[in-house]
Order: C-alpha cells, then sequence, then structure tokens
C-alpha cells in the first residue's frame, strides 16, 4: 500500500514513539530523509538511535505515529530495495563466503545472471580475493565485516541503512568503507548511517540528524550547521615550544586555554559575546611569538559536545540550540 509520502522522500517519520516499560526510548520523533542523500544518524549511546533504525526497518513497532519508507508503510513491502547492516554484526558461520553472499542476494531478489562474477568483483575491491570458499567463521572479525557489507549492498538497493559500520575497523578498513559509500552514494543511492565516528559524518554526510533522550535535537545540513554554531575556538601555534598557557590565558574574553596534541600548538575558547577578531590580534601582539593564529571552524565534534554534554538538562541543550539562530530544523517542542 502506498502512502501521500512525497517520491522524492526516501524516508519520513511523523510523531514516531516507542517505549519500553516507563521510558520512551524515542519520543515524537519526525524525521524527513530526503531521495539520493546521505544522512549521518548521531546521538550519544543511549539515545534512541538504533530503536528507530528498528522500526524503520520493520523490525519493531512503533506505538505512536507513522513510518513510510521508499513510499510504503513498511520497510517490509520495500524489503528487496533495502539494505540493512545492523549494529549486531553476523554471517552464517558455517556456510562459504561465496555461497552466503549468493543466498543473501537471491533472498533480495537478485538476478542470478552475473551474480557470481559480483560476488568476484566485491571480494576483489574489499581486498578479499582469496576468501571466497573459505567457510565464513574462518575469517577474521574485520573481515567478516566487510563481507556483511557485501551482503548489504550486493543486490543494489536503493535504500542503504548502516547502524554503526565504522564500528570494530582499523583505520584502513574504516577509510576503505568510507569509499565505498562515498560510491553508492555517487550511484545515486540513499544511505543513512549511525555512528559514533564523526569524523567519517562530516567527511560523508550531506545532512547530519542527533538525538538524544528520544527527541531530535538538530536536524540540518552541514553547511547549515556550520553557520549556525559560531565558531568560538582560536588555534595559536607558537614558534616557542616551552610557552605555556598563561600568556594566552590574560587575553582579555579568553576564557579557556588548553593544549593540543601538537607541542606549542594551543587551543584559545572564547567568552561569549566576545569579539573574536580583538582575541586574535591579542595573541598575536603577545609576548610569545606566534606561527599561525587562526579562527577554527565549527567540527561536528564541537556541535556533538556542546549540545549532548552528559551533564546537561535536555532543557540545557534545547535552550543551547535555540541561543543560535536556527536555520534547520529542531525537536518537535522547541
Amino acid at each position: 500500500m502506498r502512502t501521500d509520502t512525497p517520491s522524492d522522500i526516501a524516508i519520513r517519520n511523523r510523531g514516531v514513539t516507542k517505549r519500553f516499560g516507563d521510558k520512551a526510548a524515542v519520543n515524537a520523533l519526525d524525521l524527513d530523509v530526503p531521495q539520493g542523500s546521505v544522512i549521518g544518524f548521531l546521538g550519544p549511546n543511549g539515545a534512541g538511535k538504533t530503536t528507530t533504525i528498528r522500526m524503520v526497518m520493520g523490525i519493531i513497532m512503533p506505538d505512536e505515529g507513522e513510518i513510510s519508507v521508499l513510499g510504503r508503510h513498511s520497510a517490509i513491502e520495500s524489503k528487496d530495495r533495502i539494505g540493512y547492516l545492523p549494529e549486531e554484526r553476523g554471517v552464517y558461520r558455517t556456510m562459504k563466503v561465496g555461497d552466503f553472499l549468493a543466498y543473501v542476494a537471491k533472498l533480495k531478489g537478485a538476478d542470478s545472471a552475473g551474480l557470481s562474477k559480483r560476488i568476484d568483483d566485491w571480494l576483489e575491491r574489499v581486498a578479499l580475493p582469496g576468501v571466497r570458499k573459505k567457510k565464513c567463521q574462518e575469517l577474521s572479525k574485520g573481515m567478516q565485516q566487510k563481507v556483511q557489507f557485501i551482503s548489504t549492498v550486493i543486490h543494489e538497493p536503493d535504500l542503504i541503512i548502516l547502524d554503526e559500520p565504522f564500528s570494530g575497523l582499523d583505520p584502513v578498513n574504516a577509510r576503505l568503507l568510507r569509499t565505498l559509500i562515498q560510491e553508492q552514494h555517487d550511484k545515486g543511492r540513499t544511505i543513512i548511517f549511525s555512528t559514533h565516528v564523526l569524523f567519517s559524518a562530516e567527511q560523508l554526510c550531506d545532512r547530519v540528524f542527533m538525538i538524544n533522550k528520544g527527541r531530535k535535537i538538530l536536524d540540518g545540513t552541514l553547511d547549515q550547521i556550520r553557520s549556525a554554531f559560531d565558531p568560538r575556538t582560536i588555534v595559536a601555534e607558537t614558534f616557542d615550544r616551552g610557552a605555556d598557557a598563561s600568556a594566552f590565558e590574560r587575553i582579555p574574553g579568553v576564557e579557556a586555554v588548553t593544549r593540543t596534541g601538537r607541542q606549542g600548538t594551543w587551543e584559545l575558547r572564547v567568552a561569549e559575546g566576545a569579539d573574536k577578531q580583538s582575541v586574535m590580534a591579542a595573541a598575536a601582539a603577545g609576548p610569545v611569538p606566534i606561527r599561525r593564529v587562526e579562527l577554527r571552524a565549527a567540527t561536528l565534534e564541537d556541535v556533538f559536545i556542546s549540545l549532548v554534554n552528559p551533564g546537561d538538562s535536555e532543557d540545557d541543550i534545547r535552550r543551547s540550540l535555540k541561543h543560535h539562530d536556527e536555520p534547520m530544523e529542531v525537536g518537535a517542542d522547541a
């Protein structure tokens, strides 16, 4: 059964709520995922990300609200057009890798013609060219994870949903996975993935969707988010690697000074309302010789920490959002 969801929207949630006992894991959640977009689904542990994804996939049902996926009332009605990598990894351990991938592809309606070559091509693509005849249980955890990613996309789905896809990957394989996700995006596929790896989200995403305590607190493009969250961090690199923080702490308008990972480089947190250009000028003209001073653009990590500080209440988080001009959408009661 089709819904009245616009054709350019791949996923639409309206007022979706899911409770477990007295706790609302997801609370009145609205979400639109445009066709062909890559959306990073962010939030701290326990925020409700996996519960939301499971409802979208039809694994569990919402207590309230409506969900449409690819123009239908349920992902179950569109299952052959969806690739899903769950947070709980798993392959059929006693099956051979090639047989497992062929089995999953056929379950998803893939044409048998050319399937064997497609499997070989994918295994080559993820640097596993010699594992086709090995049992899945003979592979390392990272290798199994790559095989499961192939099983997610082998049937060439229109919508790809990845729950913590970078979990457990080393830097080389994390980079490979980012490349593979970008390739799927270049083919016009819609991708939504939850992650704690904010660098990867920043590299890949068109949009970012963030929830905390089951409620939406941020929804917008990266450009909108960066323009809304005024950067207040100045990076100062000194010639004198032995310089300490005191030279910068005395500058009017600086509320905190921290050393970065690089010796001789400091981050100056500018107080709210202080003139950043004056702080930069004072840092450059101070007693410590300066090699470089610049205003650092807000990163997703900055935004994440400012909105989802474990010491903040939900009201604190919402006040933080409302302090900005809010060119992006915020939570339902904001």
